[in-house]
């Protein structure tokens, strides 16, 4: 190729690059603009997304079940439990309540949000919830806390589970003491010795002879 050809060939080369170039160009000019001009507009999350735990306090039984599923132990759950003359009520899956729940904190910052706390739970009071936009400058405000008792409902509980358990062990030390027979003066019975029986020698008959 003489040089005059190579220079209408290297013209012709650019030029074409530059249309294949604007083409996507122009395309995206007559479509429509996906962006989302956030954190004015925000897409809707999907029903399933794995975001922000949340915790229906009223509706825990304390069973421990998502504390056991947990993968990083992002949850930690104490419990007290409560004596037989307390009624704690029900939760709305018609279960009993039976323990204090005066702890149920969550690290959010160790959460992987894999979700395997949920589906255990038989009362369906952990669930993942749809609020993705929790950022802090302090990362003690990334434990969240559910518990909604105070400091002196704690101590009352505590309290009277103490006094139960004193009650009970004391019944059960009387119970299981050796229980100590007064002495008796214990007559014994000799049985009556029956007569001697006599025996008589048998007597002849006279003879009618």
């Amino acid at each position: 190729m003489s040089a005059i050809g190579t220079y209408f060939y290297n013209i012709f080369h650019s030029l074409y690059a530059v249309v294949v170039g604007m083409k996507i160009t122009i395309k995206h000019i007559f479509t429509r603009s996906a962006t989302v001009q956030y954190p004015t507009v925000k897409m809707k999350i999907p029903e399933r997304a794995r975001n922000r735990l949340f915790v229906k306090i009223d509706d825990c039984i304390g069973c421990e079940q998502c504390v056991i599923a947990c993968p990083v132990d992002c949850i930690t759950i104490e419990t007290i439990k409560s004596t037989p003359d307390m009624d704690l009520g029900m939760t709305s899956k018609n279960t009993k309540k039976r323990l204090y729940i005066p702890r149920f904190d969550i690290d959010i910052a160790k959460c992987c949000y894999c979700g395997l706390c949920v589906w255990p739970c038989p009362t369906e009071c952990i669930v993942m919830t749809d609020v993705y936009e929790f950022s802090e400058y302090n990362r003690q405000n990334l434990i969240y806390s559910f518990s909604n008792m105070t400091v002196e409902e704690i101590m009352a509980a505590q309290d009277r589970l103490e006094k139960y358990n004193e009650e009970q062990a004391a019944k059960k030390a009387t119970v299981a003491a050796p229980v100590k027979e007064s002495p008796t003066t214990s007559t014994s019975i000799i049985p009556a010795t029956p007569p001697p029986i006599k025996i008589e020698p048998p007597t002849a008959e006279p003879n009618e002879d």
